[in-house]
């Protein structure tokens, strides 16, 4: 007999998966119309198959809608009874970020690949013109395969997709879900990850789904060229999109590092994690087909490399999304997801991709428009041709290293990561940086085809030797020399490739404008460049351990020692030029902040004063600490908790009576001052002071009559430098004598007003103080290591400049594309018969 649930809301999850079905047949239709409505026998004048294209696909678009507003309904009314509302959600969240909910898990992020996909498509019926039957067939295709993995359809023992509004009782196995009231017993759901309650979740998987959706496009353009045979026609429409993917996708990717670097707690903005790694494959190879591209439409040359480069920076966003979502990388990244059945459909996925790449390659090899003639040497177009050969290589190092996990897999090897990945991504994609900066410099003072030698010498050697003056001030100020002597060609290189395009820019400034967009990208890169390896290559730790404390063995196994300081709550230490302090922690939602004040002295003096608030989560038995940096015009500071004792805070001022006796025992023995006001009592971190009797003092909850006799002590505690009051109470009530002890948490103390002493005079009475004081060994402490990065905002301001610059060479494609010519159907022939 079926179990009638009770309190479930099936209809959200119902229609949202109406839609998801919907948005598959509707792709799957429009993918069959487009298709023969780009078949060479279909009449020029017969639109029926593609008008029933846009439909499908704008139907797609709607049901694609529908899903996004049925998931998030779901998410913000708290339906726990669905999986994906449990695993990523609960009541405490925002609403900013039940949002980012949305793509928390793996299903939410295949919908807005799905979404951004779709969106594109729109913009491709509406721009494409005369592609737009033979592109879409892919833009339709890539929809069918997005939506397998949101589909949810259980074909026997086989899932075919991994549905968002799948319920939780079918989802799991547990005796929970035999009652018919299983909900009341499940009151909120587990939650978001809270590393990833930040507001980069909120912007920066939207951009980079974005950006790898992005890379579609130009896949469609090159895949209908050769399929329509159309081989130099599609370059041009294409070359705009995929230089808006290069913008939006490294926009995606920078985002991904600056969180890093001020959330996440990688010890700074790159770690070359395998998920890392992955996200700029198709980056860096869609880099190269947009400069080998640029090459063909200008000289001619380059056509195969620009088409196959094209082509596979799409096949490698299928690559980087197998690797981070099918749990092929193990315990290899922070980032990946673990399998969830998908493993198969996103192979799949891989394979219909790259099987067209290969197909359309090898049957139209013969047709391709290859030229015989060489390149010229000294050329634009040849240097643009290696450099984008340099990225390649470049890419594929980074492929081979970070697919270990699949090549034991495929071949049953047990091959294992390098000991120090670090080091060896560091010095071989250094290399490759040397030649990709020195030649984005020198090809610029090269023309197409032909360049004055003599001239190109002459420029190039002054600007080097500009450069190289640069490069050795900026090594010697920074402490670069004393890196790896090829991390110095990188910089000499770095600055010759901005002074370079300076040079170029300049130029274009005074009329050649259509050089600047170019020029501006090249100039970003540059310092990108310079600010990665200074902040990187220089970082110098400034919270150096002194005391020779190991803390502990498992800490040291994680972390050095000697980078480390140990902090008790409120006791200054001295830190470099700066004298730091441990004031507090205060809880926040899920983050437990600690406070940390910063003072910099010089010649005695305090001349800065800050405070930092890294944040520190703990979960399962582990912690999780997240940064905090403060930001100058030329260098940021790190900070971020190692290690504390701080699991929970009381707040302060909380009521002890004198029954708590199990409180008292978190104390060392007590010990009792008799004083009187104006005395001074002394303990192991500070002074008290007694400073008045308050005759009238008032307790909360607890109402007093004429007859009772309520005093507290108005005592001033001093330690380390900061004051704090507090106000024990002493009560007579009815016969009989309570007291209401105070805690200073951040002092330590426990203070009880235990006794009023009668004096023969009112001037010669005294009470009596019972002082609890923490243990030493309970004291709060936190052990923290401090980073200062140099030179970190070139890195920042260097990728803005390069993204302005994307944008600026996309503006000048698209102007010059020029308007297709609009076909005017021939009227029909009337035959006209003479009247006899």
């Amino acid at each position: 007999m079926d179990i009638v649930f009770k309190g479930e809301h099936l209809l959200p999850g119902q229609l949202g998966q109406f839609f998801i079905v919907l948005a598959f047949g509707a792709a799957l239709f429009s993918l069959i119309c487009y298709y023969f409505s780009a078949q060479e026998d279909v009449a020029k004048s017969d639109n029926s198959w593609l008008r029933l294209g846009r439909i499908g696909y704008w139907l797609n678009t709607v049901a694609i809608l529908g899903m996004g507003v049925c998931l998030f309904y779901i998410l913000y009314h708290n339906y726990f009874e669905y999986h994906y509302a449990w695993s990523y959600t609960s009541r405490e969240l925002p609403v900013y970020y039940i949002v980012s909910g949305f793509w928390n898990g793996q299903e939410g992020g295949f919908l807005l690949w799905y979404f951004w996909t779709a969106v594109l498509g729109n913009i491709l019926i509406w721009r494409a013109k005369s592609w737009e039957s033979s592109v879409m067939v892919t833009m339709a295709l890539t929809q069918v395969v997005l939506g397998t993995m949101v589909l949810g359809l259980q074909i026997g023992s086989a899932h075919i997709g991994s549905s968002p509004f799948l319920l939780l009782r079918n989802a799991m196995e547990a005796p929970i879900f035999k009652n018919p009231n299983y909900l009341d017993f499940i009151k909120d759901g587990k939650g978001m990850n809270p590393s990833l309650q930040n507001y980069w979740m909120i912007i920066h998987p939207p951009t980079l789904f974005l950006g790898l959706a992005s890379l579609v496009v130009p896949f469609a353009y090159a895949t209908a060229g050769l399929w329509k045979r159309r081989y130099k026609e599609w370059v041009a429409p294409a070359i705009p999109y995929a230089l808006f993917g290069c913008m939006i996708l490294g926009t995606g990717v920078i985002m991904g590092a600056f969180w890093a670097y001020e959330s996440l707690n990688f010890g700074g903005f790159w770690a070359w994690d395998p998920v890392e790694n992955a996200s700029i494959f198709p980056w860096l190879v869609l880099v190269a087909a947009v400069h080998v591209l640029i090459v063909f439409k200008n000289t001619g040359h380059s056509y195969f490399t620009a088409t196959l480069l094209t082509l596979l920076s799409f096949v490698l966003v299928w690559y980087s999304s197998f690797l981070s979502r099918s749990g092929i990388l193990g315990e290899s990244s922070v980032h990946a997801f673990t399998d969830i059945g998908l493993f198969w459909q996103l192979v799949i996925g891989i394979i219909v991709f790259l099987a067209i790449t290969i197909y359309l390659l090898i049957s139209r090899w013969k047709e391709l428009p290859i030229t015989k003639k060489d390149e010229d040497t000294y050329s634009r177009e040849f240097w643009m041709f290696v450099g984008a050969v340099f990225l390649g290589l470049s890419c594929l190092q980074l492929i081979l290293v970070t697919s270990v996990p699949v090549w034991n897999a495929m071949f049953g090897t047990k091959l294992a990561p390098p000991t120090d990945p670090v080091k060896q991504y560091n010095i071989i994609q250094a290399s490759f940086a040397v030649v990709i900066a020195l030649l984005s410099g020198f090809t610029q003072f090269l023309k197409y085809k032909q360049t004055d030698i003599r001239r190109f010498f002459i420029t190039t050697l002054v600007y080097l030797v500009f450069a190289a003056l640069i490069t050795a001030l900026v090594v010697y100020a920074t402490g670069v020399y004393k890196l790896n002597f090829v991390f110095n060609l990188v910089m000499l290189c770095a600055i010759y490739s901005v002074v370079a395009n300076g040079k170029v820019l300049a130029d274009a400034v005074k009329g050649k404008f259509k050089l600047a967009g170019s020029a501006v990208g090249h100039i970003g890169f540059g310092l990108l460049l310079v600010g990665a390896l200074i902040s990187a290559g220089t970082k110098r730790v400034i919270s150096e351990n002194l005391t020779g404390e190991q803390y502990s063995a498992e800490f040291a196994k994680d972390e050095n020692p000697k980078e480390n300081i140990l902090l008790y709550k409120n006791e200054p230490l001295k830190m470099g030029e700066y004298m730091v302090t441990f004031r507090s922690d205060t809880i926040e939602g899920a983050q437990h902040l600690f406070n940390i004040d910063y003072q910099r002295i010089q010649n005695g003096k305090v001349t800065e004063s800050f405070t930092l608030r890294p944040n520190v989560i703990q979960a399962q038995g582990g912690m999780s600490s997240s940064p905090d940096t403060k930001h100058y015009l030329f260098h940021d500071m790190y900070t971020h908790i190692t290690m504390t004792n701080v699991i929970t805070t009381e707040p302060q001022g909380e009521e002890a009576s004198h029954g708590e006796e199990g409180d008292d025992k978190k104390y060392d023995a007590p010990v009792t001052h008799e004083i009187a006001v104006g005395d001074t009592m002394t303990y192991r971190d500070g002074i008290i002071i007694l400073k008045g009797l308050n005759k009238n003092a008032k307790l909360q909850n607890i109402p007093l009559t004429d007859k009772d006799i309520a005093v507290g002590a108005q005592l001033e505690v001093i330690s380390h430098g900061k004051t704090y009051q507090s106000e024990p109470v002493y009560m007579i009530k009815g016969r009989s004598v309570f007291d209401f002890g105070k805690k200073v948490d951040d002092a330590g103390l426990k203070l009880r007003f235990t006794k009023i002493i009668p004096g023969k005079t009112l001037a010669d009475g005294k009470v009596e103080i019972t002082v609890y004081q923490q243990p030493e060994s309970k004291k709060k402490f936190i052990v923290m290591k401090a980073i200062e990065f140099p030179y970190i905002n070139f890195l920042w301001a260097g990728t803005i400049i390069m993204v302005i610059g994307f944008f600026m060479s996309i503006l000048r494609r698209n102007k010059e594309l020029k308007p297709e010519p609009v076909k005017v159907a021939a009227a029909p022939r009337v035959k006209v018969q003479k009247r006899k």
